[in-house]
């Protein structure tokens, strides 16, 4: 009846359904599509992605190819620079060490980060934003500068050439960004959930493991694996404080393969796969926690 009146004039015709406003997503959908070109987009990428793959082929071409070998795929396959480095050259030994340093280190700066970062995110002291100051200028000392006293330090605890000053180097050099990082991730707990807890009877430690601690997997993650890379990759701390073969780590080994006038590519390279594989393999399984965990901790607090 009502339709009918409105196309007698009798009733004003009712007005157009408005469209629904367009969401972001098809908002920037939209602007995708207006704006470049895709090859404009896919092409700078694809560059940049053949500059980051180049050379990791190169590395497996000299190392997987024989010696002597000039051709541009590595076939036929061989082993022999990898069973050269692992039992003649002693990366055995190195990687056992490289793996002892990097564990300890790992395990190290996250024990210490997390009690660092749970006092910087809980209590209020009054030196607590010079200490945080302190925290982010450290950031700007390089790590050449701590090397004599570092040294001075370990020589007088008789620490010299033992793994566990390389370890205790890297866990100081590291803690200020890990501390910071954790602190941020701890802010993002609501305090409520600790409050319950201590209302049900928890003291702090307690509330902080069964509340608190499982919530920080993803900022823990991301410390550990921070610090465990770096201990790997650190070349420094192990070529100073490190001088006998059989307690040097990867990255001096890799050293010692370049010589004063020649340089076994094959054996480089070789050596090169050994110390990137576990690297690989870390952040190949943790690549979802390290990002999740460096932007939750990266938050203002």
């Amino acid at each position: 009846m009502t339709a009918a009146l409105a196309e007698k004039g009798a009733l004003p015709a009712p007005a157009p359904a408005a469209a629904p406003p367009p969401t972001a997503r098809g908002s920037r959908r939209r602007g995708l599509d207006q704006g470049a070109p895709r090859w404009q987009i896919y092409l700078p990428l694809g560059l940049y992605l053949l500059f980051t793959l180049v050379p990791f082929y190169w590395m497996l071409l000299f190392a997987l190819r024989p010696a002597g070998s000039n051709s541009l795929v590595p076939w036929p396959i061989t082993g022999d620079h990898f069973q050269k480095v692992w039992s003649e050259r002693g990366f055995g030994t190195f990687f056992q060490n490289s793996m002892i340093v990097g564990v300890a280190s790992l395990v190290m700066t996250t024990a210490v980060a997390l009690a660092g970062g749970y006092a910087l995110a809980r209590f209020d002291f009054r030196i607590k934003q010079g200490f945080m100051l302190a925290l982010l200028a450290s950031q700007f000392i390089p790590g050449a500068l701590m090397l004599v006293p570092l040294f001075e330090i370990f020589k007088n605890l008789r620490m010299i050439n033992s793994l566990g000053s390389v370890v205790i180097a890297e866990t100081v050099f590291q803690l200020p960004l890990s501390i910071i990082l954790i602190s941020g991730f701890i802010k993002n707990v609501p305090m409520s959930l600790e409050e319950q807890a201590w209302v049900d009877g928890c003291g702090r430690f307690r509330a902080f493991c069964a509340v608190v601690l499982p919530l920080l997997r993803p900022g823990l993650i991301a410390v550990g694996s921070f610090a465990f890379v770096h201990s790997w990759n650190h070349f420094l701390f192990a070529l100073m404080f490190l001088s006998s073969q059989d307690k040097q780590t990867i990255p001096v080994g890799l050293n010692t393969l370049i010589g004063a006038d020649s340089v076994d590519l094959g054996a480089l390279a070789a050596g090169g796969v050994v110390a990137a594989v576990p690297v690989v393999i870390v952040f190949a399984f943790i690549q979802k926690w390290l990002i999740t965990g460096f932007s939750a901790g990266a938050v203002k607090g």
